[in-house]
């Protein structure tokens, strides 16, 4: 039987590449300004954005060293090696005393920005948990409590942004209101959000935000998060609203994405078209629950295999996790764990879950697992092993069961992210 491991692997490569800052960022980036470029970053790939901006305004145009400053603040692990622009190792997805130290930081940075500055703001996905920066009246311990509980919640990360939002002093535009005195604040981001809503990615520092605290306490009421009544009272508080459209904040300010999921996805599915398969590719925008999700996807390569196709089956999207119980996991490793449930006796189907940031849920370590992939192989060692994968479901520990197997697809950090790729191959 071919081993479609290699294949599989290449196809998730594929679409990390197809997004990494070293090779997409440079022609975005604008023209020197009389002043200094400052530059503001976040997200897991923050580091190698703000490494490849270096290398353009220094090495490319030339500048003098002095006429570059700035921060990237990213995760754990994801720094690269920088000249001009400081990079801070933060703690995500649960925020850290070196986020809450990077972002007061950055907020006094882009405060020193004048009228001859360009203020650069470069973002990926994870800037929402590295900039942390509570609103007056909510301790960090709070805001750390917060995120814990909506990462628990199941709830979609639009929702758990819309909370982040109104308890932040550089979310939801804030950014921008702070910086507002540059000669311009341009903002270049790589997408990991459903549908690359601006105001979602890293929870829109400097862009308007539609949403209100009226929504944030609706989505606490909807998913019954057990709140301090410090941050009820933040989410009562009008001063706590975040940038609208028309804020003197965004009178100078653009926004573009240099990468988004949806062409990380196309660069697997043309990898797919290439091998030979015939491809379905269901989009880059899915949500849900995973293992509902993996149902879905479990019955279409079920019918594929009857009608003797040979098939992928791709998609992107962000999927959640409802815990209930006490294991270690995520996302792709639940898909895939639901997938191994459901096709365990089907061995000629294999299949892949990842995140393109190397990282899928986890304890916030540069080790932690991107995903698992599952085939035959995986199957034979459930049963020799006798391992049940309902059990593992049931207590949300797909990350213990995919260690049993051998199984866990572990790429290390990636320097981006754009969300997942998941793919079933049907031979």
């Amino acid at each position: 039987m071919t081993d479609r491991r290699p294949l599989l692997r290449a196809l998730y490569d594929a679409a990390v590449a197809a997004a990494h800052p070293s090779t997409i960022l440079a022609p975005h980036l604008r023209p020197a300004p009389k002043g200094r470029v400052i530059c503001l970053a976040a997200g897991k790939g923050a580091a190698a954005m703000a490494a490849a901006a270096e290398r353009h305004y220094l090495d490319t145009l030339g500048l003098a060293p002095d006429s570059i400053v700035g921060i990237a603040t990213t995760r754990h692990g994801y720094g690269v090696p920088t000249r001009r622009i400081r990079v801070v190792e933060a703690g995500h997805p649960v925020p850290d005393e070196a986020g809450l130290k990077g972002a007061a930081d950055t907020l006094a940075l882009a405060g020193e920005a004048g009228p001859d500055d360009l203020l650069l703001v470069l973002l990926t996905g994870g800037g929402s948990a590295n900039w942390i920066a509570p609103v007056d009246g909510i301790s960090f311990a709070q805001k750390q409590a917060v995120n814990k509980a909506l990462l628990r919640s199941g709830a979609p990360i639009g929702e758990m942004n819309v909370v982040r939002k109104h308890l932040s002093r550089i979310k939801g535009g804030r950014l921008a209101r702070a910086g507002q005195n540059a000669a311009g604040i341009v903002t270049l981001a790589i997408s990991d959000v459903p549908h690359d809503d601006p105001s979602a990615i890293a929870s829109g520092p400097t862009v308007p935000d539609p949403t209100t605290l009226a929504d944030a306490r609706a989505i606490v009421a909807k998913y019954k998060l057990a709140i301090d009544d410090a941050v009820a009272r933040a989410l009562d508080n009008p001063a706590n609203e975040s940038c609208k459209p028309g804020d003197a904040a965004f009178a100078r300010a653009t926004f573009q994405l240099i990468a988004r999921p949806k062409q990380s996805l196309d660069a697997a599915v043309k990898l797919a078209k290439d091998a030979g398969y015939e491809t379905i590719d269901l989009g880059a925008d899915l949500e849900g629950e995973a293992r509902e999700v993996a149902a879905d996807h479990a019955r279409l390569a079920l019918a594929a295999r009857a009608q003797g196709k040979r098939v992928a089956i791709l998609s992107g999207g962000e999927l959640t996790v409802t815990v209930r119980g006490n294991g270690r996991g995520g996302p792709n490793q639940e898909y895939a764990l639901a997938l191994a449930s459901l096709l365990k006796d089907t061995p000629d189907i294999a299949a892949l879950a990842g995140d393109t940031d190397g990282a899928d849920g986890g304890a916030g370590h540069p080790t932690d697992p991107a995903g698992a992939l599952i085939d035959a192989a995986t199957f034979a060692r459930m049963k020799a092993l006798g391992l049940q994968p309902q059990a593992y479901l049931d207590n949300n520990d797909a990350t213990s069961f995919f260690e049993a197997t051998g199984d866990l697809l572990q790429p290390g950090p990636t320097l981006t992210n754009v969300n997942d790729v998941r793919v079933i191959l049907v031979d």
